[in-house]
């Protein structure tokens, strides 16, 4: 069902790879509510995934744009605009990549090369992302940027690996440019730690499957899912929430709020 939340919005989906992504469902929900969209993601993420079918859906261009490279973000944003005859209202960041969890390397063995990747990619690109919006001036007043992130950034998950240090950093890099975006422009800047979700990055996380069953059990409402972050999302974009910014909101069943369940406790005494 739509309500016309976003009708007359013009926003930037990040990483949006299969189907199973969650900004490639939220695509398809700022669409349907009413979003005018520009799709981006790394040329070799563009060339792995089937984006192209999303942007038929969509109605959308897509822009490939290195998220470690100022020039394809300063290329990405200003073709956004050409495009949209006029400013952005919204940004999804859906990026993260770790090439330790890729080559199994555990947290005490790090290769930092690798760890200085990771931050760069998954954390750093989010305020590259913001300061190429702001010295462009390429978001509207009242505009709102999204960051997905995930509750390693609070508690230990050991296979999460160095991926929970860049959670951590990308956090504090939206409260941070949230407060200077906010007092300039009024774009409230704020992160989404979902669910684990079944995407094609998370499932690459060692033990991933039985961890969404764990979530699952310790969750009241249960894990929520890619489609049900999208509506999520969706408000966030929208005019409904211009007072929630540099906040951390916790989209995941109650999981973030739950000691333990009786479900956990009787798989635990088997």
């Amino acid at each position: 069902m739509s309500y016309n939340l976003l009708k007359g919005k013009k926003g930037i989906i990040f990483g949006a790879l299969d189907e199973k992504s969650i900004a490639w469902r939220t695509a398809l929900r700022c669409h349907e509510e009413g979003a005018q969209l520009v799709l981006t993601n790394a040329p070799v993420a563009l060339r792995m995934g089937e984006i192209n079918k999303l942007a038929e859906a969509v109605n959308a261009p897509v822009i490939p744009a290195d998220v470690t490279s100022m020039d394809d973000l300063k290329n990405l944003f200003d073709g956004a605009v050409k495009h949209f005859g006029g400013k952005i209202d919204f940004v999804l960041h859906s990026v993260g990549m770790s090439i330790n969890v890729r080559k199994g390397k555990h947290y005490t063995d790090l290769d930092y090369g690798f760890t200085q990747k990771s931050l760069d990619i998954s954390a750093i690109s989010l305020h590259r992302v913001l300061r190429t919006a702001w010295d462009m001036d390429a978001i509207s007043d009242w505009g709102s940027v999204v960051a997905l992130t995930y509750i390693a950034a609070q508690r230990v998950f050991p296979d999460y690996n160095e991926m929970a240090d860049a959670k951590a950093l990308l956090e504090s890099i939206s409260r941070s440019f949230g407060y200077h975006f906010g007092v300039r422009n009024k774009v409230r800047i704020n992160t989404v730690s979902q669910s684990p979700t079944k995407t094609t990055a998370g499932s690459g996380v060692k033990g991933f499957d039985g961890f969404i069953s764990y979530a699952e059990k310790m969750s009241p409402l249960g894990n929520a899912s890619a489609d049900q972050c999208a509506d999520y999302l969706v408000t966030l974009f929208s005019d409904l929430t211009r007072m929630v910014t540099m906040q951390n909101l916790f989209h995941d069943g109650g999981f973030s709020f739950t000691g333990v369940t009786p479900a956990v406790i009787e798989q635990m005494e088997k």
